[in-house]
């Protein structure tokens, strides 16, 4: 039996014999009408159509049709090979038994977009319902990245963060022996900078200084300015007990936790406006009965509280509780002289550069600081 795909053969025996005088050349059967024959044709016929099959189980799976691929779906030695859309799944399953121990719920949520991504995109682009791992190259990550911006009409920083999810997932592959190398390595994508929001000192004080007839305003406000003081991220704020608050190297309180994103120690010296907020709510049966500092909502519910604080304030800007660690990073600290170095430390930052893209440096801090040097200058 010989299977040609553009001129390329793969050849194997059937097992069979036959007379060569009984043999139809054109016909590819056997002639006559005794059972023997019609045995050797069935056999035949049922060959043809295992053929037939596994070229459509190479097609379904999205390899390159070839001769030797079609031989081995045929003898079954493809069943060793990894589609793209499997790697996925294990991860995300990996990934899902390890939420509240290394992984947040949104890290998993990502990937899961992610997957729905790629589950319309491969049978939009390729007609195939999954892809051979071993078939995913730069092209493919190039079309991915296409279509997220023109199909999804998707933000840059979105789409480059979508692709280095996917290749985190090729470089699992290749360490599990899935795939020879990743494709990710010649990737070009570059995230932008984005310009994020911050509350200024009258904002923040007019936050904290605002009366509110409702107690779930209050204590979502109070959260807040909590965060805005401390530039603790909303996880570690929600999770925050009494005995994270011990005394510090200067003899005052400090907050001392480990920021649940990147595992590290977070150290930061307890204001006087956040500890205000800490001793109004030492006594909240709320607190109390969870063993919590603070009454904190869901971040959804928190984000949707403070959308009506920033209304009735007056305030224009889209205030979420990630806001806060951007005002702390700003105008609590940095426009108020502490160096980035110790605000890197204190938002647990694992690089400065992180906190580069938190902290404002401000026309009027420049000012300041060169006001500062044509002092000293002027003295020389």
């Amino acid at each position: 039996m010989r299977i040609t795909v553009e001129g390329n053969r793969a050849e194997m025996a059937t097992n069979r014999d036959c007379d060569p005088k009984r043999w139809n050349a054109k016909g590819n059967r056997a002639i006559g009408t005794k059972e023997e024959i019609k045995v050797l044709n069935t056999h035949l016929d049922q060959l043809q159509n295992a053929i037939y099959y596994a070229h459509q189980r190479v097609f379904d799976m999205g390899l390159p049709i070839t001769a030797d691929a079609i031989k081995s779906s045929y003898l079954g030695t493809l069943t060793n090979s990894h589609t793209l859309l499997e790697a996925v799944a294990d991860h995300n399953l990996k990934m899902e038994q390890l939420v509240s121990k290394d992984y947040v719920r949104g890290t998993l949520n990502r990937y899961k977009v992610l997957e729905r991504h790629l589950k319309v995109f491969i049978p939009l682009k390729y007609g195939v319902a999954d892809m051979d791992i071993r078939t995913i190259d730069q092209a493919f990550l190039n079309g991915f990245d296409h279509y997220l911006r023109s199909d999804k009409n998707c933000a840059n920083n979105y789409v480059v963060k979508n692709i280095k999810n996917l290749g985190k997932i090729l470089r699992i592959c290749m360490e599990n022996e899935w795939i020879d190398k990743s494709p990710f390595t010649a990737y070009k994508g570059k995230s932008k900078n984005v310009d994020r929001f911050y509350l200024n000192k009258e904002e923040l004080a007019h936050i904290a200084g605002k009366e509110f007839l409702s107690e779930r305003l209050k204590q979502v406000r109070d959260v807040f300015i909590f965060c805005c003081f401390t530039g603790l991220a909303y996880v570690d704020v929600f999770k925050l007990k009494q005995e994270n608050i011990r005394k510090g190297i200067d003899g005052d309180r400090w907050i001392f936790t480990n920021r649940q994103k990147t595992k590290t120690r977070s150290s930061v010296p307890l204001l006087s406006a956040a500890a205000e907020i800490v001793d109004r709510y030492s006594t909240n049966k709320v607190c109390l009965n969870k063993g919590l500092l603070l009454p904190v909502p869901s971040n959804q519910k928190m984000n949707e509280y403070l959308k009506e604080i920033a209304d009735l304030c007056g305030i224009e800007k889209k205030i979420t509780s990630h806001i806060a660690r951007h005002t702390f990073a700003t105008t609590v600290t940095l426009l108020n002289g502490v160096p980035i170095e110790s605000v890197s430390k204190m938002l647990g930052h694992t690089n400065i550069r992180t906190t580069q893209h938190y902290a404002k440096i401000l026309d009027i801090k420049v000012s300041e600081d060169m006001a500062m040097l044509k002092k000293k200058l002027a003295m020389i």
